[in-house]
């Protein structure tokens, strides 16, 4: 088939009216099919049901209603604290019909967590998990009017009325069942998205209706020009995050399709379960879930029918050994896809009708124009290391709808985003003559090694074509001699094949000549120490930044130890 990458994205135009809003868009065009299933709901407790759109519609309405008596108006934002399951789905289009602003946060944020969102945002009202009330509470601060609780069964035995705390259904039951929504227009915030918070403090991300119709070109294409025969859809991601919001609940309900809603705990063997059982046609299934699927059953074709269409991937590299086991078991090339909440789904594959390169996050979507600057704003020449960024317009010079608003409340971080009309990302990469994009990690994840600029991402993504490892993070060592050593923490895919500390010393030598090999002399790991599991955010990306305090920690214990510094000074 003939690559049509380039007149797709030449011929592209942008078409987002003045006045928009996402419920219009997901659920209320949708709620005059009465038989139109909009989530498929299961949970690890057995509890299935299924939700049309008009059961959404009707359900956001009546929460709309009483969410407007409670004192919700314009602009307030509201933290959704739910897991996936449709209530979820509710909380989110009664708030844009009430012209709110939509907070998401996940049920795995401790107390710690929700409390600095809580006040960061000055959250008006909280619609809570009844698994996460406890934390909740602990958190909620004096700006928090009222706390509404959603329960598998009926909360009012545990709820305090007077501490203002609802039960989410008591909610719905008394609200009336129309109501009007509030017109928005396209550029005004919907939702408040925090960023993990994996180089710093969380920032929250505002959000504009027009950046679910930003996102879709990518969603489009990344699973395989969606929705066409498609089924049903399912990610594992939260839909608290971007990844799970914006990747796969609101696009999903956009194109009037399916999606399966699963609250439990993940596992390869749940994956394939729950992908057979739906007849999974599409699916965004991040590196992390891949790894634990190939683990769990490599040849997948021997033991389940599955129907899956398109799976997309991004947060961390597929890597090659993912990559082809997907073509060979799954029997489809993995559509890996960039984004960041600030600007998502603007890089990407789509193996139907472009070309992919193994191992490259691939070109600008259409309707983004998309390059690699310098530091001073300036694009630099294909093979040459630079960020990556997104232009405010498009190449026809139309604005770009998937842009965030705005840092909240932080102007500085606002501003220090764009250089210029671009918008940096912090993540690097280089660009082929093709235009194939190829990530190289983090800004603030490279270092010196010797002189040697390192980058982790490559080095990872060699190191995990071994077949013994799982999951792999590259960081930088402190040495005086040579400023940094590179570093790998390495995940065992079979850690039962290594007893003894010869094999592991055996393996580390085979790592590191792979490396060697394939990449360039310096940039072999001199230190592997293998680990049981990686230190994750809750949206499944690798947190090297904790990893790299823990060997500037071990340097400075180690200096402050006298024998060990003599013992390096007479060395």
């Amino acid at each position: 088939m003939p690559d049509t990458y380039k007149t797709t994205y030449e011929a592209f135009r942008w078409k987002v009216p003045a006045q928009l809003n996402i419920e219009q868009l997901i659920c209320a065009r949708w709620a005059n099919d009465p038989g139109r299933i909009a989530i498929r709901y299961e949970s690890d407790s057995g509890q299935k049901s299924s939700w049309t759109y008009r059961d959404l519609h009707l359900a956001a309405n009546r929460l709309a209603s009483s969410l407007r008596e409670l004192g919700v108006e314009r602009g307030d934002r509201v933290a959704i604290v739910l897991p996936q399951r449709p209530i979820t789905a509710v909380a989110h289009i009664a708030l844009y019909r009430l012209g709110a602003i939509a907070m998401p946060l996940s049920i795995l944020f401790g107390t710690e967590a929700l409390a600095y969102r809580f006040a960061d945002s000055e959250a008006f009202a909280v619609i809570a998990d009844a698994t996460a009330l406890a934390a909740v509470r602990s958190a909620r601060p004096d700006c928090v009017r009222f706390v509404a609780v959603a329960a598998d069964e009926a909360a009012s035995d545990y709820l305090d009325p007077s501490d203002q705390e609802f039960d989410v259904q008591d909610l719905i039951d008394r609200g009336h069942p129309r109501f009007s929504a509030v017109k928005t227009l396209a550029a005004e915030p919907a939702q408040l998205l925090y960023t993990s918070g994996t180089t710093g403090p969380p920032k929250g991300a505002l959000i504009p209706h027009r950046a679910l119709i930003g996102n879709l070109p990518g969603f489009v294409a990344s699973q395989n020009w969606f929705p066409d025969q498609a089924s049903c859809f399912w990610s594992p991601a939260d839909w608290a995050w971007t990844g799970g919001l914006m990747d796969a609940l609101l696009p999903s309900l956009y194109f009037g399709q399916s999606i399966l809603a699963y609250k439990g705990r993940f596992s390869g063997d749940t994956a394939y379960d729950l992908l057979e059982r739906y007849e999974i046609s599409h699916a965004f299934l991040f590196p992390t879930a891949l790894k634990a699927m190939l683990k769990s059953d490599p040849n997948p074709g021997n033991n389940h029918k599955l129907k899956l269409r398109a799976v997309m991937s991004a947060g961390e590299s597929v890597g090659p050994t993912l990559f082809d086991w997907c073509e060979e078991s799954l029997g489809l090339s993995v559509n890996e896809m960039f984004g960041q909440t600030e600007m998502n789904y603007v890089v990407g594959n789509c193996s139907r009708y472009w070309s992919t390169r193994s191992g490259s996050i691939g070109r600008p979507y259409p309707g983004h124009r998309v390059a690699i600057i310098d530091e001073s704003g300036l694009e630099v020449p294909a093979g040459t290391l630079g960020e990556i960024a997104v232009h405010r317009n498009d190449r026809h010079g139309h604005p770009d709808p998937v842009f965030f608003i705005e840092y909240w409340r932080n102007l500085k971080a606002s501003e220090d985003k764009f250089t210029g009309e671009w918008c940096r990302t912090g993540d690097l990469a280089t660009k082929d003559d093709e235009g194939f994009f190829w990530y190289a990690g983090r800004s603030d994840d490279m270092f010196k090694a010797a002189g040697y600029r390192i980058g982790p991402g490559e080095i990872e993504s060699c190191l995990l074509q071994h077949s013994d490892v799982a999951n792999v993070a590259v960081v930088p060592k402190p040495d005086r001699d040579r400023g940094n050593l590179v570093k790998a923490f390495v995940v065992l895919s079979r850690p039962e094949k290594y007893t003894n500390s010869d094999q592991l010393e055996d393996l580390k030598l085979s790592l590191q000549m792979q490396v060697k090999q394939r990449l360039a002399p310096y940039e072999y790991p001199k230190e592997i120490e293998f680990i049981e599991s990686l230190p994750m955010t809750t949206s499944g990306k690798v947190q090297r930044a904790i990893l790299r305090q823990l060997e500037q920690d071990r340097a400075l214990q180690q200096q402050s130890q006298p024998g060990d510094v003599n013992a390096n000074l007479s060395a």
